[in-house]
């Protein structure tokens, strides 16, 4: 079957209607694009779950700040769907602008994140999860998946996501899947494209401050915070923006007493890119 192209709301309505009316159940695997080896894992995870995965593909507007780097942000749709051909992906939804925004590509009305939704991630980038929250909203009311698939590599959107499903009681399934990594250990993103070869050497101290951060993790949130920040120190061409430990189970901050499961957030700045990483480790 070969893939379909869906590029309007009601082309997607349409599609999941017929897949619907033979009994099928529907993953949908949500991206901006630019897809990598990161993508397609999400894509592979999504086909356990489901007989029919469609994957969207929308640069969303709502989610870039106005210094962000929206226009910059790669966009290969011919590509992105070939890579999809060969998984075997019934569909992907590429829905125009105008076409999820009629109101001149914004939206009178958002989902908030709330609280969390300022902090961390939310502090550095103002009304990001607002606008990823009111994107996953309204992709989950056009295709109304059984189940949707979202990357670990950021942690608070999938955090926020599966909240949001929860208060809304969204009958949706979300799984997460584990960052997907460079052999060096470089966190798969779309906007690695970006990076000089200088500045792909340089971004290898985010997943080298999760190492040290894990190394010290039997010495508590301290030590751990103490030993990731250190690699920072010795490493000019990285300005880091945040480095967190918050407990995977609420996001609240770990504090120096905790025991347990903990994950390490990390957000630098490459040259002109932002890039991001995170992991979990225990505090014995």
């Amino acid at each position: 079957m070969p893939i379909q192209t869906l590029t309007t709301i009601d082309d997607a309505r349409a599609f999941v209607a017929s897949a619907r009316a033979e009994g099928k159940r529907v993953a949908l695997v949500p991206t901006m694009g630019a897809l990598h080896a990161g993508h397609l894992e999400l894509v592979r995870v999504a086909r356990e779950h489901a007989d029919v995965v469609i994957a969207s593909v929308f640069v969303n507007p709502l989610q870039f700040g106005p210094h962000e780097d929206l226009a910059r942000y790669p966009r290969m749709p011919e590509a992105d769907t070939e890579q999809l051909i060969v998984l075997g992906v019934e569909a992907v939804f590429m829905p125009s602008v105008e076409d999820m925004y009629p109101d001149g590509g914004r939206s009178a009305t958002l989902v908030t994140a709330g609280h969390l939704g300022t902090v961390l991630e939310g502090r550095s980038r103002p009304g990001h999860y607002d606008g990823v929250l009111t994107v996953v909203a309204k992709l989950f009311s056009i295709v109304q998946p059984d189940v949707a698939v979202f990357g670990e590599k950021d942690a608070q959107q999938l955090f926020l996501v599966r909240r949001l499903v929860r208060d809304l009681n969204l009958p949706v399934e979300i799984i997460g899947v584990p960052t997907v990594r460079e052999p060096d250990g470089l966190a798969l993103s779309s906007r690695n494209a970006m990076l000089s070869a200088g500045e792909r050497r340089d971004a290898l101290a985010l997943s080298r401050a999760l190492e040290a951060a894990g190394s010290a993790a039997d010495r508590g949130v301290e030590s751990m915070l103490a030993a990731a920040q250190s690699v920072f120190q010795s490493d000019t061409g990285v300005q880091l923006d945040y480095l967190a430990i918050v407990d995977p189970c609420t996001f609240a901050f770990a504090g120096e007493q905790h025991h347990g499961p903990v994950q390490v957030l990390v957000a630098a700045r490459v040259g002109s890119v932002r890039l991001i990483d995170n992991a979990i480790f225990s505090i014995p």
